[in-house]
């Protein structure tokens, strides 16, 4: 019997993010502005009808926003990323093996559920996900990864399927396969895809109709592994442990022209001290450092680009020696005279934090660093971020990127949180 999946996807996340909490935009245009409020990354619903495109500029289409009267954010990605863990908190209510594909996606294993009660079972899920957190989503099913995909698509796009669609008839399938364009197949990038125009493939039933010994050859196992999905055999099984990553970056533009080196020296901290949080999260230690910074390539100004790698004497994962080294290449790298528009930092050669091999005359304290490491941690992740923070990343942080028009940090700032008046109607 094959195992259904079904793969959960928030409508409009980011915009449908600043709804929650500001109910007045429901029904409103809205955009969500890239770092240094730069090109459009988000668009609601009703800012697409009216002809917001994406990764446009945002410089660009004032004009319509003043227009329409589109409602214009900043990224908040302290939002973003709160709401998204609500979300899959929800979703694990539902089964015990959901694998968190991106912010505003997962996959959820519906393995065990009788076949005639999958719809219903995802339409609670859907309505328990709303209620619970003011995010709407989506919800595909199929027997493989990328037919939940495909699934999800229409259940998106045709409003009859009330936000679910169940793909587990295979009678449906082939009917879906042929209505979607070979490009928008999970798994087929720009490359493949204009290979397969190219070979009058166009559709993802064409797709499941292609010589299997052409695939491989044009698209390697990967492209295989694509073709069998499609053609309902399961080839990609859910992850609820995300393997490890081998390499962790944390970088941005700033958000003016930089020329001090103190601005560089808090900048690197600060990312080094992001960089770090996450590494701690998968549990990893670094053995190799990166600093880098450049200048805007795309001005007439003097150019100047360079990078530093500082190989640890001991993996770590201790914020403070990382930023103790950090600073040390950033005396290497900086040079007066320049207008520095970037830097950034990346820890790689990563290995498991607690299986680490330590010098014999190692002159860290180590334990005293983790100490330290888990109560920064365990403060912050309660009170809020950077409740306790480095002196070495900084206070009035000048070089910050633009977000001029983010919205408040309603869910993980004490100043705030949404204040709720009850009113006494007895009088």
């Amino acid at each position: 019997m094959k195992s259904p999946i079904a793969i959960v996807d928030c409508n409009n996340f980011y915009a449908s993010c600043e709804r929650v909490f500001n109910p007045e935009l429901i029904g409103k245009p809205i955009v969500v502005l890239s770092n240094n409020d730069g090109v459009v990354v988000a668009r609601s619903n009703e800012a697409k009808a009216i002809g917001l495109d994406g990764f446009s500029p945002y410089f660009k289409i004032k004009e319509l926003v003043s227009k329409y009267d589109v409602k214009v954010f900043s990224s908040n990605y302290a939002l973003y990323g709160d709401m998204s863990h609500r979300v899959m908190s929800a979703l694990e209510q539902f089964s015990p093996n959901v694998e968190i594909y991106s912010i505003d996606e997962a996959f959820v294993n519906l393995n065990g559920l009788a076949r005639n009660g999958l719809d219903e079972y995802c339409q609670m899920m859907r309505h328990t996900v709303t209620m619970w957190t003011g995010i709407p989503v989506t919800i595909g099913i199929a027997n493989t990864k990328t037919l939940a995909k495909i699934a999800n698509r229409y259940a998106k796009r045709r409003p009859k399927f009330n936000g679910v669609l169940n793909m587990m008839d295979a009678a449906d399938i082939d009917y879906y396969l042929k209505r979607t364009d070979v490009a928008a197949v999970w798994g087929v990038g720009r490359k493949y895809a204009k290979l397969l125009y190219n070979n009058n493939i166009k559709t993802a039933y064409d797709l499941t109709m292609a010589n299997d010994k052409w695939i491989k050859k044009n698209m390697t196992v990967f492209g295989m592994r694509t073709v069998m999905e499609l053609r309902g055999v399961p080839c990609i099984a859910i992850e609820n442990s995300p393997p490890a990553k081998k390499a962790i970056v944390s970088s941005r533009s700033f958000g003016t022209i930089v020329t001090d080196k103190k601005d560089i020296a808090e900048a690197a901290a600060t990312f080094i001290t992001r960089a770090a949080e996450k590494m701690r999260l998968q549990k990893s230690a670094a053995s190799l450092l990166t600093v880098f910074v450049r200048t805007n390539p795309f001005n007439n100004k003097p150019q100047y680009h360079n990078g530093v790698q500082v190989q640890l004497p001991v993996p770590t994962d201790s914020t403070s020696e990382l930023i103790e080294w950090g600073m040390k290449a950033v005396d290497q790298i900086f040079r007066s005279g320049f207008e520095y528009q970037k830097v950034g930092v990346m820890l790689t050669d990563l290995v498991p934090a607690n299986n680490t091999q330590y010098a014999l005359f190692d002159p860290v304290d180590r334990r005293k660093k983790a100490v330290i490491t888990e109560l920064m941690d365990r403060v912050n992740k309660t009170m809020g971020k950077d409740t306790l923070r480095y002196a070495a990343t900084g206070t009035k942080k000048d070089w910050q990127m633009k977000r001029k028009m983010m919205s408040p940090l309603y869910t993980t700032k004490w100043e705030d949180l949404p204040i709720v008046k009850a009113m006494n109607f007895t009088k």
